[in-house]
C-alpha cells in the first residue's frame, strides 16, 4: 500500500487550482469539491448535479460508514458548481465520463492525481490526497483537532493527525532540528 501525502504548500495548490480551472473543468470541479467539502473519493463520484447545484448542503449518506453526513458547501465551492452545472441536467454525475452519464471510476480519479502530481512535482499523490489536503489545512489554521475528527469520523486525535500528515510533520522537524 502505498502512503499518500496531503499538498502541503497552499501556493502550489492555488497553481493547480488555477490550472485546472482553465483548462479541465471536471478536474478543477474534483479537486474543489474532494478538497473543500472533505469527503473520501468514493462519496465524491457518486455526487449528481442535482446533489449540488443551487444547494446549501451536500447531504449524502458516507458509503464507507454507512452514516448521513451533511456539509455546508462553502463559497468557493458554491462558485465552482454554478459555473460548472451550468448546462448539465440534474441527473447528471458531476464527474462522469465524457460519452456517458456514468461517474468516472476510482482508478481514473487516481491517474488524474497522479498526473497532477507528475505534474506540478507533488510526490505521493492519490485519492485520499484531497481529503487529507483539507484535513491539513484546517488543522494548520485553526488548531481544532476535535472538529476535525468529528468531520473525519475518527475515534482518536493520533488517528486524525497521523492521516493528514501532522505527526509526519513534527517527526521529520524533530529529527532536522537534533543536535547533540
Amino acid at each position: 500500500m502505498n502512503f499518500v501525502e496531503p499538498i502541503r504548500d497552499p501556493d502550489i495548490f492555488h497553481d493547480i487550482q488555477a490550472t485546472l480551472k482553465k483548462e479541465n473543468p471536471r478536474n478543477y470541479v474534483l479537486i474543489m469539491t474532494g478538497t473543500y467539502a472533505g469527503l473520501r473519493i468514493s462519496d465524491v463520484l457518486k455526487l449528481k448535479v442535482k446533489d449540488v447545484k443551487g444547494k446549501k448542503y451536500i447531504d449524502i449518506k458516507e458509503k464507507k460508514t454507512g452514516k448521513r453526513n451533511i456539509i455546508e458547501i462553502n463559497p468557493e465551492l458554491k462558485e465552482a458548481y454554478k459555473e460548472y452545472c451550468k448546462y448539465m441536467n440534474q441527473e447528471d454525475y458531476l464527474f462522469r465520463k465524457s460519452d456517458i452519464n456514468k461517474p468516472i471510476s476510482r482508478v481514473r480519479a487516481w491517474k488524474i492525481m497522479k498526473e497532477i502530481g507528475e505534474r506540478f512535482k507533488v510526490p505521493n499523490l492519490g485519492t485520499h490526497t484531497l481529503r487529507k489536503t483539507f484535513g491539513y489545512h484546517y488543522y494548520k489554521k485553526t488548531g481544532d483537532i476535535a472538529t476535525l475528527m468529528n468531520m473525519f469520523n475518527h475515534s482518536k486525535e493520533s488517528i486524525t493527525l497521523r492521516y493528514i500528515g501532522s505527526t509526519q510533520d513534527t517527526m521529520n522537524k524533530a529529527r532536522r532540528e537534533f543536535k547533540i
